[in-house]
């Protein structure tokens, strides 16, 4: 008797939901056709849709990379859920028009017009707006700078030296990509060649300022090749240096006092930002994040940019950046060019740090082992157990992680800079 009056009940309400649009003359035969017609399938069949089908198909490699692979998951995987998204067609979750076009144009009504956005775009767009403001990627430096310790690279100053000499690749891919083969403008070649810093945030932080309509190939390039840290250096490093050189053992580190962390921060934000105020803005963050943490007076803040705000930051990051590789911005040519020159990028930023330790120890009474100049490159601590891995292979007894560690993060503060001196140029 109850099922009985259950079913009575949601039939009536049934009829009187029908009822206005059967008291129209409602017409189902129109209805299934519009309903038909506005599937997200049926596009898969007419001009161009089959490029939404391939990217689909691209997202879920990608997704199989960072859960079965675990390659950058944590950014990597809403990169590639934000691919999916952006490629369902009818969805209307991001319009690269609106952002390319009608934001970017001058002689448009909607010219900078948040207002627009927040009205007429979807719900990448809305979340888009922190990444083209520059949000985002900022706020990932805070959390860096929270959970990085500068210790190892105020033990050994020298080791800022390498950090700077591993972003080599950014410069050179920089003027490579400007020739008539490659055929990309300044602004654009500046954006690819920030990929060789292996700096993520820093990546998708000069991107949007100077080639946004590149933010897609170049995000996914820039934060596959940091996963491929481990593939892509060693044979480089084993390349370019002996093996009595890969044995060099360091002497252990100092102690660095909490006095000299707390000044760093401070010490190298002020300097940095006054020899080149466009590098400010990350420098500020991942100084900021970082005094947060060695202060020890705030540890509420410290855990929070570690943590939750980081976490949320990564989400919103990660998946309206991946939004930005449509099919009409993600296949083509020039995408393809991006990921062959980005690994270029890459082995250039790797062979500068060791070239120039090789370089200095021909001035150095106490050798370098050239293995650390490879973590040069800001793929955070990745890269540093590269150069351990490495130097074991030929001295299971030399421990090079913590030397090794000084020019990592020594890399990171480099990459911004070098961020920073592209955009002063260019922007």
């Amino acid at each position: 008797m109850k099922n009985k009056i259950q079913f009575l009940s949601i039939f009536a309400l049934l009829l009187l939901v029908a009822a206005p649009a059967m008291a129209q003359d409602f017409n189902f035969s129109d209805a299934m056709t519009k309903f038909t017609s506005e599937m997200g399938f049926t596009s898969f069949f007419v001009g161009d849709g089959w490029k939404n089908f391939v990217m689909l198909g691209i997202g879920c490699f990608l997704l199989y990379l960072a859960i079965k692979k675990e390659y950058e998951p944590l950014l990597l995987l809403p990169i590639a859920f934000g691919m999916i998204l952006t490629n369902l067609p009818g969805a209307g979750l991001f319009h690269t028009s609106m952002w390319n076009d009608e934001f970017l144009n001058p002689d448009s009504p909607f010219y900078h017009s948040y207002r627009h956005v927040m009205a007429e775009g979807g719900l990448l767009d809305v979340l888009y707006i922190g990444v083209k403001a520059g949000i985002y990627p900022c706020l990932i430096f805070l959390g860096v700078g929270a959970m990085t310790d500068f210790g190892p690279l105020i033990a050994n100053p020298k080791s800022l030296l390498l950090g700077a000499a591993a972003q080599l690749g950014i410069f050179v891919t920089f003027l490579v990509t400007q020739t008539d083969l490659m055929g990309f403008n300044p602004q654009e070649a500046a954006s690819i060649g920030i990929i060789g810093g292996a700096d993520g945030p820093t990546a998708i932080f000069l991107t949007t300022k100077l080639a946004p309509h590149l933010l897609g190939p170049i995000a996914v390039a820039a934060y596959s090749y940091m996963a491929l840290v481990p593939v892509i250096q060693p044979p480089i490093m084993r390349a370019l240096t002996t093996k009595k050189e890969r044995m060099i053992r360091m002497k252990q580190l100092r102690n660095v006092s909490k006095q000299e962390k707390i000044i760093f921060p401070i010490v190298v934000a002020i300097i940095v930002s006054l020899i080149l105020p466009s590098a400010a803005t990350l420098i500020g963050c991942l100084m900021l994040g970082n005094l947060m943490k060695e202060s020890g007076v705030v540890e509420r803040l410290s855990k929070c940019v570690q943590n939750e705000l980081n976490n949320i930051v990564v989400i919103f990051l990660g998946t309206t950046v991946g939004a930005t590789a449509t099919a009409e911005a993600f296949l083509n040519i020039q995408t393809l060019s991006i990921l062959c020159v980005g690994i270029v990028a890459f082995g250039f930023g790797t062979a500068g740090g060791v070239l120039l330790a090789k370089f200095m120890n021909l001035f150095l009474k106490e050798k370098i082992n050239p293995l650390i100049g490879s973590a040069g490159v800001s793929a955070v601590p990745m890269a540093a157990r590269v150069s351990q891995v490495e130097g074991q292979k030929a001295d299971p007894r030399n421990f090079l992680l913590m030397h090794a560690m000084g020019p990592n993060v020594a890399g990171v503060i480099g990459s911004a800079v070098a961020a920073g001196i592209l955009l002063s140029f260019l922007g």
